[in-house]
């Protein structure tokens, strides 16, 4: 194995320990009333423009049916609304409620707690934390170019030092 494979493959691994870390440290979802589908496709229509289902099958890669029942159930449940295109097109488009918004804060609040729980654990507190944020948010944006399928961040995390120059 070349050194770049060994480093790939150690990348990969380390990145599905990441995720596992990650949920696992939201616990058993305790408190938390959005399925994964519903927090994730809350978190993009939080920040941008509303969408229309092929907008939102584009942007996570799925087909529009799988986006379509997702959605179908956030609708049964308040979460989103469907919108006229307010660009007057014949697509409906759909943006989250003040229920959806307030449901997504709650869930997000009990996720932050768990992020803060292995950050502190790990001793990685402080200026560590920044940086691998820098890092972190420098490769999501890397790869959001190289799929054209950029996420707004409006509010959210600020860009590292010398991204878009």
């Amino acid at each position: 194995m070349s050194e770049q494979e060994r480093r790939l493959s150690d990348l990969e691994r380390e990145l599905t320990l990441l995720s596992r870390h990650f949920v696992a440290s939201r616990g058993p979802r305790i408190g938390q009333s959005l399925e994964r589908s519903a927090y994730v496709l809350l978190t993009r229509l939080e920040t941008g423009e509303p969408l229309t289902l092929k907008e939102l099958a584009h942007t996570f890669q799925v087909d529009v049916s799988t986006i379509n029942r997702q959605v179908s159930a956030m609708l049964r449940n308040g979460l989103v609304e469907r919108i006229a295109d307010p660009d007057g097109g014949m697509a409906r488009k759909f943006r989250p409620t003040s229920l959806g918004l307030e449901r997504l804060e709650a869930d997000r609040a009990i996720s932050r707690a768990g992020t803060a729980r292995l950050v502190e654990a790990s001793g990685w507190a402080g200026p560590r934390t920044q940086q691998f944020l820098d890092l972190l948010i420098e490769l999501n944006q890397g790869i959001e170019h190289l799929e054209g399928l950029a996420w707004s961040r409006e509010g959210g995390a600020t860009p590292p030092p010398g991204a878009g120059d």
